[in-house]
């Protein structure tokens, strides 16, 4: 019987490789008669339907997230036609893109590099923020030379919010009481819980933050438009601007529709100019760091969690398993091919026991003389600083929310709200703490006292490692730490961060970690590696095992901002105990 099975999963295997080289077969050939990169090329790029971090290795993300491009696809994208003579300049579309500051400064600074090889980049859009704020599109479209506006268009540049929400009042209505604690003040998401409104540690943390990222639109915005600071602050105090407005503000360069600012690009690139999408230029010419010496790319995106990987087709949010971004370090680590790695960290946190398994890793690599240097996203808080703090260097962009070292957890009481519904409950418990967790017992006095204990415990240990990840006295992480959230700009100032910039910051200082010269190109890898067919038929996880209907996608896409308001609010999220204090900036 075993020799049956032998040979019948060798006659799979053999079926599984020769359809493999088949396609192999076909995309070579496709690839052959593809049409060749223009030989005067006008770039195009679509930046309103928001970039993704990465694209989960998921069929239903893969489904669900099929337009959407990646941040690293446009960075590399421009880094590409930068110093390509075929690409005699760009267009983009602006507008109502979800685009988050750290993003947004990523795409700024990539654009300013392009700019820098002498070729026009011409923004368009209908409009900044209908019926609503468009300060992160407007920002980011001050990278570009000119800035068209359509004539029913408005500039919503209106200034920074934070809008928390604060559950106190519902959880009473509902006869819900939070027991619950944190380390230390700073530490805010157990705010929305417990308060009706801001702390004075919340507030002042918050305040920080979005003055901060504010300041940091406005020299952004004055160096792009040529303004004085005084002047940016003053129209966004006027705020928003009509189309003509606009103009005479100088915000843009002029109002026009879209056929109309296509055809200023067209005529800044050439007439003869043929316009190409941005990912088909990619796909084409191929993107950079493709030959050379390797350095493998890992990425940590989502709140973390124990297990592995995972994407929530609901909410179009993933998760960083540290099952699954560990094995991808520890593979990076033990490939003697790669030289340094990349770790692209974009998340607000998640579970301690999740965050310290990734953090062994990060240690591990450096025990190894394998250099890890973290690219930090929109966002790199609590537990995303966690997994982080141990790399040899650490990149964030100005407005990362960065930080918040500390550690917040409890339990819900529920008796209440079951009172009114009428539903009573009984139990029976073996063991003095066997109700320690129950929503439907408070903690006894010794209970409260071990849970004390456990968030001391926690706190000591996030503390001691950053003190020991960044160089840092123990006493000075103790003055910064107290679960408090900075920018990435204040980060740096105070130690938590090395550097200002992106993905192509954190490579060139990788290659240096490395030792390898400023100037010598890089393979990027990213781990873990794509399956191939049989690996995925072998592991029973195959995209034919998992069939998605575009009718299933529709449905996912109806129900979605739905659920992210249920996130916002913290009515479906999991905080863990390493989360991020709630703060949400609207762009």
């Amino acid at each position: 019987m075993k020799q049956v099975l032998l040979k019948l999963l060798a006659a799979i295997g053999a079926l599984v490789l020769l359809a493999a080289v088949g396609v192999g077969v076909v995309v070579l050939a496709a690839q052959a008669m593809r049409a060749r990169v223009p030989a005067r090329t006008l770039l195009e790029v679509d930046l309103e339907t928001g970039l993704l971090e990465y694209t989960p290795p998921d069929p239903v993300a893969k489904l669900v997230l099929r337009d959407r491009p990646t941040l690293r696809d446009v960075v590399f994208a421009l880094e590409r036609a930068g110093g390509d003579s075929r690409v005699a300049g760009l267009v983009a579309t602006i507008g109502a893109a979800p685009i988050g500051f750290g993003q947004a400064q990523e795409l700024r600074d990539a654009m300013i590099a392009f700019r820098a090889t002498g070729k026009p980049a011409v923004a368009f859009a209908e409009t900044f923020g209908e019926g609503g704020p468009g300060n992160g599109a407007y920002y980011l479209a001050t990278a570009f030379e000119e800035i068209w506006l359509q004539p029913s268009g408005d500039v919503g540049l209106t200034g920074i919010l934070s809008e928390t929400p604060f559950l106190r009042g519902t959880l009473d209505k509902l006869g819900l009481v939070p027991r619950m604690d944190h380390r230390h003040e700073y530490k805010n998401a157990m705010n929305v819980y417990t308060e009706r409104g801001f702390t004075p540690a919340h507030r002042e943390a918050t305040a920080a933050v979005v003055e901060s990222v504010f300041d940091q639109m406005v020299r952004g915005i004055a160096a792009g438009r040529d303004l004085e600071e005084a002047e940016v602050r003053d129209i966004v105090d006027r705020g928003p601007l009509f189309g003509q407005e606009a103009v005479g503000a100088k915000l843009v360069d002029g109002l026009a529709y879209r056929d109309e600012a296509y055809a200023k690009a067209k005529e800044k690139a050439g007439k003869e100019a043929k316009l190409l999408f941005l990912g088909e230029y990619l796909r084409r010419a191929g993107g950079p760091h493709r030959d050379g010496r390797t350095v493998a790319l890992v990425y940590g995106v989502g709140p973390v969690q124990r297990g592995e990987s995972d994407f929530d087709p609901f909410s179009g949010q993933s998760t960083m398993g540290a099952d699954t971004v560990a094995a991808a370090l520890r593979k990076a680590v033990d490939d003697d091919d790669v030289e340094a790695i990349l770790f692209r960290v974009d998340s607000p946190g998640g579970s301690y026991v999740a965050s310290d398994a990734i953090w062994r890793e990060t240690v591990r690599a450096r025990e190894k003389g394998k250099p890890i240097v973290v690219s930090m996203g929109d966002v790199a808080g609590s537990g995303g600083y966690f997994v982080a703090m141990s790399a040899a260097k650490i990149v964030a962009q100005p407005a990362t929310i960065t930080g918040s070292i500390g550690v917040v957890g409890g339990k819900m009481l529920t008796t209440g709200l079951w009172d009114k519904v009428g539903l009573d409950w009984d139990d029976i418990a073996f063991g003095e703490h066997a109700t320690f967790w129950s929503g439907t017992h408070d903690f006894s006095a010794g209970e409260w006292a071990r849970f004390q204990a456990w968030l001391d415990r926690v706190y000591d240990d996030f503390t001691s490692k950053v003190a020991e990840g960044r160089g840092l006295p123990k006493e000075r992480v103790l003055e910064i730490a107290k679960g408090r959230i900075w920018t990435g700009e204040d980060a740096r100032d105070l130690g938590l961060v090395d550097e200002l910039g992106g993905l192509s910051t954190a490579l060139a200082l990788a290659k240096k970690e490395a030792g390898i010269a400023e100037d010598e190109d890089v393979k990027i890898v990213v781990y873990p590696r794509p399956l191939n067919p049989l690996e995925q038929l072998l592991k029973g996880r195959g995209e034919s095992s998992e069939p998605v209907t575009l009718a299933t996608v529709r449905a996912l896409e109806a129900v979605r901002p739905l659920v992210r308001e249920l996130h916002a609010a913290g009515l479906r999220n999991d905080p863990g105990v390493l989360t991020m204090p709630a703060l949400v900036l609207e762009p």
